[in-house]
């Protein structure tokens, strides 16, 4: 069987991966909190991360970590494990590679912020037919073992790709993860996720080091005097510089596309400020959408209804209701049945 050769059928979504070990690689704030919430719930779970130092915090911790990538892929093989790719996307290639080489026919989802350029190294690696995307929108400006949360996904946003043809029994698993470390699920096509992404989540981190540096070339007195909106606006500015820029320049395309339109609705707030002495116009803007999100974050999301996952036409549905602002959760899950062979 190749690489690219599903082991099941793709209309019958196998139950029983929710249950399957799962295998972490990449033991920063995403993948060891994934890793230490999924084990201390009494799944099977293990992980690796290059760093030896990173291996002995978690394994001084009490979590399975491993250094050797290979005998970690190996384990994931004998034990048919779901593989989460948790490293940065500049180190996924050799990653997948290995992936490729060793554990060929695992599962594979990721936890990276962009989807589109991960999909393309699936693809270069030969595993698209084994992989399912994920990002749970989740995160906090610290890195690192020591930032690693086991309550970090409770309540938080986990979008697993929901593209056409995708493997029902893959997009079961991945889900299953995902609600079993609290977090709902939005199903989203691959390309549309980066786009909404870049607006959300990218484009405030351009904003922020901006505001940053903006007040920065003032001198102390503006630092001394910053307060909330400084603290709040430039949140995201202290992740590692390092880790912004794999993410902001993996996600150009998209990227480039929700800067264009800050850029317009900032020139022209200008000139409504130069011409008019008012700003009310992106100040109404902001504040209706700003109350639009609170009112949807502190009301208790609509579940997804109706959708047999692995039935015809069943990824487009979830995608739809998504669209409403629906979420995949255990009330959805449990509609689930398996399809019989035809």
């Amino acid at each position: 069987m190749s690489a690219d050769t599903p082991s099941r059928t793709a209309a019958s979504p196998d139950t029983s991966r929710a249950t399957a070990p799962l295998c972490v690689l990449g033991l920063g704030l995403i993948g060891g909190s994934l890793l230490r919430a999924v084990a201390d719930s009494g799944r099977t779970a293990f992980g690796h991360n290059r760093s030896t130092a990173t291996v002995a915090e978690a394994t001084a911790a009490g979590y399975d970590a491993d250094d050797d990538l290979e005998r970690t892929l190996r384990r994931a093989a004998a034990t048919d494990a779901l593989i989460v790719v948790a490293v940065p996307v500049t180190a996924v290639d050799p990653v997948l590679d290995a992936i490729a080489r060793w554990a060929p026919e695992c599962a594979i989802t990721d936890v990276i912020s962009v989807k589109q350029a991960v999909a393309q190294s699936v693809s270069r690696a030969g595993l698209s037919t084994r992989w399912v995307g994920g990002h749970p929108m989740a995160g906090t400006s610290q890195s690192g073992w020591a930032a690693t949360d086991p309550g970090l996904f409770a309540g938080a946003s986990w979008v697993v790709a929901a593209d056409d043809g995708v493997d029902p029994s893959i997009w079961t698993a991945v889900a299953d993860l995902a609600l079993s470390v609290g977090a709902v699920v939005v199903p989203v096509e691959t390309d549309e996720h980066d786009r909404v992404v870049a607006a959300i989540s990218h484009l405030p981190h351009v904003t922020a080091a901006i505001t940053a540096a903006v007040a920065g070339g003032d001198g102390q007195l503006a630092l001394r005097l910053a307060a909330g909106s400084f603290r709040d606006g430039t949140r995201v500015a202290g992740t590692a510089v390092p880790l912004q820029r794999a993410m902001l320049e993996a996600n150009t395309t998209a990227l480039l596309g929700a800067m264009d339109e800050a850029l317009d609705r900032l020139t022209r707030a200008r000139d409504d400020l130069r011409d008019t002495g008012s700003v009310e116009l992106v100040v109404a803007d902001g504040h209706r959408v700003r109350t639009r999100w609170e009112a949807m974050t502190s009301a208790p999301a609509q579940p997804i209804t109706g959708v047999t996952v692995g039935e015809s036409g069943w990824a487009a549905e979830l995608r739809r209701q998504a669209h409403l602002g629906r979420v995949w959760t255990t009330e959805s899950r449990t509609q689930i049945r398996s399809a019989s062979p035809s």
